[in-house]
């Protein structure tokens, strides 16, 4: 019996990487372990079969008991984002973990190149990739591309003015979907690839914001104009419109990052885990036609 955990099991990317240990990869129950600060948010998890553990990423000795007699342990990042290096420590602290458990393998769900990204919290998964390395355990780097979900938060506005303003200029990205990179997840968290691995999770294609806004315009069924802002009116506008600073930050060094060309790359490492091809972002949009109407 191997015993696999995923940490965050309560949240959208945890609660998917679940569904498809049981689903996809046909995972008993008895095998898994969902692992979250609230267990009491996992009680329909629970209910399946599935084990559920107190997992809190800033209590390093409670992790260390959640992760004990596990096999293979997903640490998915945290959103710990508003606090400086907040996130990083929490990191560390689940790695130390299940060093001390004694852990045998470790899957990571990272960034693409987060060692010359511009998105600000790309740091939090590199120092979190190093300190993975540092313990010579095996692992299992999954550096999962901006996902196609992202969209839903922004476009339903951008699509009552007619207007999407971006900085991203002629920069293309390779979205995939969290459920695909949930799918990821869960076929290497059951079947690892032999060694230590990084593996990058893209969508089948690379597109740029004109590209995108086509697909979303046709998805909505309703019209949506590019604009091209710089950075400084960017953040002007998500400052006005009440964000927090830090958000400001974080959306405005994605657009950066993608107009310096480092999230245009797409790569096959999502088909060699599930066998299968990653959905299109315009397939994912046509699923998304309520959500997009706001």
């Amino acid at each position: 019996m191997t015993k696999l955990l995923v940490t965050g099991a309560a949240g959208q990317l945890g609660r998917a990487v679940l569904h498809h240990l049981l689903e996809t990869s046909k995972v008993a129950a008895g095998d898994i372990i969902a692992a979250s600060r609230d267990t009491a948010k996992l009680t329909d998890i629970a209910s399946r079969g599935v084990e559920t553990r107190r997992a809190d990423f800033s209590d390093e000795a409670g992790l260390a008991a959640a992760f004990a007699g596990v096999d293979r342990v997903l640490i998915i990042s945290t959103d710990e984002l508003a606090t400086p290096g907040g996130r990083l420590k929490q990191h560390k602290a689940a790695v130390a973990a299940a060093a001390k458990a004694g852990v045998k393998h470790i899957l990571y769900t990272s960034m693409p190149n987060p060692d010359k990204s511009l998105v600000s919290f790309a740091p939090d998964h590199l120092g979190t990739e190093e300190a993975i390395k540092a313990t010579g355990i095996p692992y299992t780097i999954l550096r999962n591309a901006w996902y196609d979900d992202n969209y839903l938060l922004s476009m339903p506005h951008n699509l009552q003015s007619g207007t999407w303003y971006t900085a991203t200029g002629d920069g293309k990205v390779a979205n995939i979907s969290r459920d695909d990179c949930a799918r990821a997840a869960a076929a290497a968290l059951a079947k690892p690839p032999a060694g230590n691995r990084t593996v990058t999770l893209t969508g089948p294609e690379s597109l740029n914001a004109e590209e995108i806004a086509a697909l979303v315009s046709k998805a909505a069924g309703k019209p949506l104009n590019v604009v091209q802002v710089n950075d400084e009116q960017l953040a002007g506008g998500m400052a006005a419109a009440g964000l927090p600073d830090f958000v400001v930050k974080m959306l405005v060094s994605a657009d950066a990052n993608i107009r310096a060309g480092n999230f245009d790359l797409v790569t096959g490492d999502y088909e060699a885990l599930t066998g299968t091809k990653p959905q299109s972002l315009e397939a994912y949009l046509a699923s998304q036609k309520t959500a997009l109407a706001g």
